[in-house]
């Protein structure tokens, strides 16, 4: 671990670098959502390529790269491109930005996501308060030794996801008239897509929705001793007794669709966090 130290160490001293401030609050955007980064104002980009030890995106719909920027007038960055097990990243690489946001200032993460809909009563292009979730992975980010002074060995997650940043959350939906489901989220490995009988089992477990991000991100977080608020937005409901298949086109079309909404809470969100 002394090795990824140093590693995470370099990138943080270059970020530093080359950021023109360091905001406390950050964005990662999932698959069909980096559009939500335009809305930045006086924006900054490091591409990830340039930031030492970064991983690279491999992610059609990803396109890799830090952003800097005032959004609402509050200093946040965004990662636009995140990265995935399926890819074939281990948990420490996918650890890796998390860890470098963390130790350039970043105590509030807001993550976003495109996830298949478990739930019957959801519709495509709703989005869904995560409130917890379920490590389907087999894989943790906090395997072998604990760098004590990034977290404990043991970290609780009774709460990993901030249940003060919810109800800021909910609260603004319900200002702004934006229907906000709670559900639990189902990480899963992929890259295949669920089988009905798979559908049925995570339905069966207690997950509202399932996805092949984010669990990774948020474990790392809480390690460190961060904020969590995360967000899916739902853009297909499976239906083991009528699947219909999810191609990646409507799968990002749906997420587009659901965007300006979910700009219009992360907005709210990095002001009243």
């Amino acid at each position: 671990m002394q090795d990824v130290e140093k590693k995470v160490g370099e990138a943080v001293e270059f970020v530093k670098s080359k950021a023109p401030f360091l905001p406390d609050r950050a964005i990662i955007l999932g698959t069909g959502l980096g559009s939500v980064a335009s809305d930045l104002k006086n924006a900054f980009s490091i591409p990830y390529e340039e930031i030492s030890h970064f991983p690279r995106s491999t992610v059609e719909s990803h396109e890799g790269k830090l952003i800097f920027g005032l959004w609402n007038d509050v200093p946040v960055v965004a990662m636009k491109g995140r990265f995935h097990l399926y890819e074939g990243y281990s948990p420490h690489e996918i650890a890796f930005p998390v860890r470098v946001l963390r130790l350039i200032g970043v105590n509030i993460l807001l993550i976003s996501n495109a996830a298949g809909g478990l739930n019957p009563l959801f519709e495509p292009a709703d989005l869904m308060l995560i409130v917890d979730h379920i490590n389907f992975t087999g894989r943790n980010p906090l395997m072998g030794p604990n760098v004590d002074r990034w977290g404990p060995r043991f970290p609780d997650m009774t709460e990993p996801y901030s249940r003060r940043l919810q109800k800021i959350a909910l609260d603004i939906a319900r200002e702004r008239r934006i229907t906000l489901h709670r559900g639990v989220y189902a990480g899963v490995l992929g890259p295949s897509m669920e089988t009905a009988a798979e559908t049925r089992m995570l339905r069966a477990f207690g997950a509202d929705a399932v996805g092949m991000s984010t669990v990774m991100e948020v474990i790392t977080a809480v390690h460190m001793g961060m904020e969590v608020l995360a967000l899916s937005v739902i853009t297909n409901v499976n239906r083991p007794d009528c699947y219909e298949p999810a191609p990646l086109e409507q799968v990002i079309a749906t997420a587009e669709k659901a965007a300006p909404r979910l700009m219009e809470l992360f907005s709210e969100l990095v002001k009243k966090a």
